[in-house]
């Protein structure tokens, strides 16, 4: 039936809070009344500017959270209370869900929950397998110059685009996902007084402060500088150093990436580089970061107590961790093997890897470090605006 003219159209309603979304509420409630870890992390003084929770609030607040445990530890209405007050729980079961409904493409969601241990490896392992098959049929197992020149097993302009056009997309589909995120979690509601909103309140001290938390983890000190809480009372800053490891392993191995690609377009200088040059040696510290960190984290994992975070999440997390371990073993085993007849198998196997490595990147864990930026972000934007429930707006 045909709306009359003179009535207007129903508004769309607002999509219903899931059941995690509706426990993380109710958690979050208690934890505004009762304000015992309000100097614990970003997490509670971002809570404290609200009364009530919709999914916007939910999705900051839950990026927030770095799941130190140290609330779970010192709330005195933990289970078994029967207010079962489980913070990191609760708020992991959110985020996860945030990485799935800001995906892109949106259809791409559903990879979240198959961005586990066994799905790692197989990727991986059949990408090596398929670079195998490729080098067999071609006669590349054959080659045994013993020079290193890995483009004489793969040609540069073919590794150049299929490498460079992963990256790109893996790039492309994180920043559009953590753009979705954005413009949620910032509403016209957190303008300022002359309604600017929230992305026109982007200012260098914010920023500065952002980047500064999320490059040391000041949230994984629990608050107080001693750490996590992993498999017990006992706090332990083992997980932030591990996390650490693993950040800057990642990131020297970009840049010995990245300087190998300025040899060769600007100094026309071609792999293999010599063990004391740059590349080299940026891409041996990376290696070593992403082989102890991720052990570390692996190990922590393993250990830790169930309650501390969504044990749903266990095989999203280890899949993403051996797979940083296989780029980083790979390619440690090419450097030492360069020389040799078995150069073409570990360049397969690494190239393997590490193409496995781009392709989840957007769909697993790694969307983890990009979504708590934007959250620690948009909290230290907020935190400089008035709080609108001391002024009675």
């Amino acid at each position: 039936m045909q709306q009359p003219a003179d009535r207007p159209a129903p508004a769309a309603s607002a999509p219903l809070p899931t059941a995690a979304e509706s426990e993380a509420a109710r958690i979050l409630r208690i934890c505004n009344a009762c304000r015992y870890c309000e100097g614990f992390c970003a997490v509670f003084p971002a809570m404290t500017r609200r009364l009530e929770f919709n999914k916007a609030d939910l999705h900051h607040l839950a990026n927030l959270c770095h799941n130190c445990g140290a609330c779970l530890h010192a709330c005195q209405y933990a289970p078994p209370h029967e207010f079962a007050v489980n913070v990191p729980r609760s708020l992991a079961e959110v985020r996860v869900q945030t990485y799935r409904d800001y995906a892109w493409p949106p259809a791409f969601g559903r990879l979240y929950e198959r961005a586990g241990l066994t799905t790692a490896l197989a990727l991986a392992g059949g990408l090596s397998l398929f670079l195998l098959l490729a080098l067999a049929v071609g006669g590349g197992l054959s080659y045994g110059g013993g020079d290193g020149r890995f483009y004489a097993v793969f040609p540069h302009n073919l590794l150049a685009g299929l490498f460079g056009a992963a990256f790109l997309f893996a790039l492309f589909a994180l920043g559009m996902g953590v753009a979705r995120f954005w413009s949620r979690v910032s509403p016209a509601a957190l303008a300022d007084a002359r309604d600017r909103p929230m992305i026109g309140r982007v200012r260098a001290p914010a920023v500065a402060e952002a980047a500064t938390a999320a490059a040391t983890l000041r949230y994984l000190g629990g608050g107080h500088g001693e750490g996590c809480n992993e498999e017990s009372d006992r706090f332990t800053l083992a997980r932030r150093y591990c996390h650490h490891l693993t950040a800057y392993g990642f990131l020297l191995c970009f840049a010995s990436t990245g300087v190998a690609t300025l040899y060769h377009y600007l100094l026309s200088l071609e792999a293999p580089y010599a063990l004391t040059s740059l590349p080299v040696i940026l891409g041996v510290l990376g290696g070593v970061g992403l082989l102890v960190g991720p052990a570390g984290l692996l190990y922590l994992n393993l250990r830790r107590d169930p309650a501390h975070g969504d044990p749903a999440q266990h095989a999203m997390d280890r899949g993403f961790i051996a797979l940083l371990l296989a780029v980083a073993a790979t390619g440690l085993a090419l450097l030492v093997f360069r020389e040799t007849r078995l150069m073409p198998v570990w360049l397969a196997v690494h190239l393997g890897t590490v193409m496995a490595f781009f392709l989840t990147m957007p769909y697993g864990k790694f969307a983890h470090g990009v979504f708590r930026a934007a959250a620690l972000l948009k909290f230290a934007i907020e935190k400089r605006l008035p709080n609108r429930l001391e002024v009675g707006d």
